[in-house]
C-alpha cells in the first residue's frame, strides 16, 4: 500500500477533520536529529509538539533531555504533570504566573525563566514582592545571535534580545548576582538566519546563493562571538546550561564548544518550511485530513475548511500543502479558505464526495491549534488517539 492507502486504512472510522501522526516517521525524524546532534542532548521545543503524551513519547527516547517551553504557565502546567527540566525560551510578562513560581518551591526548581534585559529583572522582582516563603528563581540570559554587517546595514534573524556583545551580557549576569532570590542557571541564543530558514529553497538560484553565504559568515561570527559571551558570563555565574540552534542548524551548533545543549522539535514533524535544507532530510509525520464536499468541475473538488495559515511573513509558503493524493493545487484566486478550499489538478477528477486529501501544515506545532486530539498511526493501523494541549483544555497563546 502506498501512504495515501495506509491513512485511509487505519483511519476508516474516523470523520474527518482530523490529524494524524505517523510513528514510524516520528521515529525516523527522531533518530535523524539525534545523529545529527552527535552526543550533545536535544532539549524538545514544545510549540513545536504541543501535546503532553508526545512529549512524554520523545523524552523516552535516547539522546533528548528537557523541554523548551514558550510561556511560563504552560511551563507551571508541565512541571505539574512531573517534568522537572523546563527552560521558558521567551521572556514572560506574566505577573500571576510568576508568583505562583515563586510560592511553589518544587516549581522553581524545575523552571528556568529567560531574561534580556535589567527592566525583566525588574518586573520579576516586582511581581514575586509579595510571596511569602519565596522559591529562589532560576533565569537564563538570552542572547542576540542575529547576524549583523555593513555597519548595522543588515541584519538576518530574529529580533529577540539587545544583549550582543560580551561586556552586555557579563554586566546582566552581574546584575542577577547582585539580586537576592534570583540565580542565572543558563544561557540561551537562537540563530533564527540559520535554523529557520532553508538554504535550498526552490525558484530563484541568485536568492539561494545569498542565504548560503549569509549564513555561512554569520556561523562563523557567532562561532567566536558566542564563545566569548559564554567564557564573559561564566566569570560571573556558573552556567548549567548554554543551548543553542534549532532543527535546521543542529549539525553546526554542537559543533561549538561552548554549547551544551541544542534545542529541536520542528524536526519531529518535518512540517513543508523544513523541506528547504541541505544538510538533511525529514519525512513528513503530521498531517491532517479534510475531506471533499463539492465537485465544482471536472478537474476541480472542494474540501471542507483549511485556511490554517501558519504565523510569518503573509506569503504562499504559510499556506498549508495539498500532499495526497500528489498532485493537487489551490485556486489562484481562493487559496486556503475558512470553510471550503477549492483544490484544482487532474488528481482531483478521481476523488469523490467523502473522500480525503491530507495536508501538510506548514509549520509544525500550529497544527495543533486547530485539533484537539491526534490520531497514531503504526503502518496501517491507528494505535493510539492522544489529545493536543487544546484537546486539554490548554491554550496557552
Amino acid at each position: 500500500m502506498d501512504d495515501r492507502q495506509r491513512y485511509d486504512r487505519a483511519t476508516a472510522a474516523l470523520e474527518p477533520p482530523f490529524a494524524l501522526l505517523d510513528l514510524a516517521a516520528l521515529r525516523a525524524n527522531a533518530a535523524g536529529l539525534v545523529r545529527r546532534a552527535a552526543g550533545k542532548p536535544i532539549r524538545v521545543a514544545t510549540k513545536s509538539v504541543r501535546s503532553r503524551a508526545l512529549l512524554d513519547r520523545v523524552l523516552a527516547m535516547g539522546g533528548f533531555r528537557g523541554l523548551m517551553a514558550f510561556t511560563l504557565p504552560e511551563a507551571l502546567w508541565l512541571a505539574g504533570h512531573g517534568h522537572t527540566d523546563i527552560l521558558v525560551a521567551y521572556p514572560t510578562a506574566d505577573r500571576h504566573a510568576l508568583a505562583a513560581l515563586a510560592g511553589d518551591a518544587q516549581a522553581a526548581e524545575r523552571i528556568t525563566v529567560t531574561v534580556d534585559s535589567a527592566a525583566h529583572l525588574d518586573f520579576i522582582e516586582a511581581a514575586v514582592a509579595g510571596v511569602r516563603p519565596r522559591a529562589e528563581i532560576r533565569l537564563c540570559l538570552d542572547i542576540d545571535a542575529g547576524y549583523v554587517a555593513f555597519g548595522g546595514r543588515f541584519r538576518a534573524g530574529a529580533l529577540r534580545s539587545p544583549i550582543r556583545e560580551p561586556g552586555q551580557a557579563a554586566d546582566l549576569a552581574a546584575s542577577i548576582a547582585k539580586r537576592p532570590g534570583l540565580r542565572l542557571a543558563g544561557l540561551l541564543a537562537y540563530e533564527a538566519q540559520i535554523a529557520g530558514v532553508g538554504d535550498d529553497p526552490p525558484g530563484n538560484a541568485a536568492y539561494t546563493r545569498l542565504i548560503r553565504l549569509m549564513q555561512a559568515r554569520s556561523a562563523r561570527d557567532l562561532v567566536l562571538r558566542r564563545g566569548r559571551i559564554v567564557n564573559a558570563v561564566r566569570q560571573v555565574a556558573d552556567l548549567e546550561f548554554v543551548n543553542g540552534g534549532g532543527t535546521g542548524s543542529v549539525e553546526r551548533t554542537v559543533r561549538e564548544k561552548a554549547v551544551t545543549e541544542v534545542a529541536a522539535g520542528s524536526g519531529l514533524f518535518h512540517p513543508r518550511l523544513f523541506d528547504f535544507y541541505r544538510g538533511f532530510t525529514g519525512v513528513p509525520a503530521a498531517l491532517f485530513a479534510l475531506p471533499v464536499v463539492r465537485r465544482p468541475a471536472r478537474d476541480v473538488v472542494a474540501v471542507l475548511g483549511g485556511g490554517y495559515i501558519a504565523s510569518g511573513p503573509p506569503e504562499p509558503s504559510r499556506a498549508p500543502q495539498p500532499y495526497l493524493p500528489a498532485g493537487l493545487r489551490y485556486a489562484p484566486d481562493e487559496g486556503a479558505g475558512e470553510v471550503q478550499t477549492p483544490l484544482l489538478g487532474q488528481a482531483a477528477e478521481d476523488l469523490r464526495i467523502g473522500d480525503r486529501v491530507y495536508f501538510r501544515h506548514a509549520k509544525a506545532g500550529e497544527l495543533c491549534e486547530r485539533f484537539d486530539t491526534l490520531h497514531l498511526v503504526e503502518g496501517d493501523t491507528l494505535v493510539e488517539s492522544v489529545p493536543t494541549y487544546r484537546g486539554e483544555g490548554r491554550t496557552f497563546l
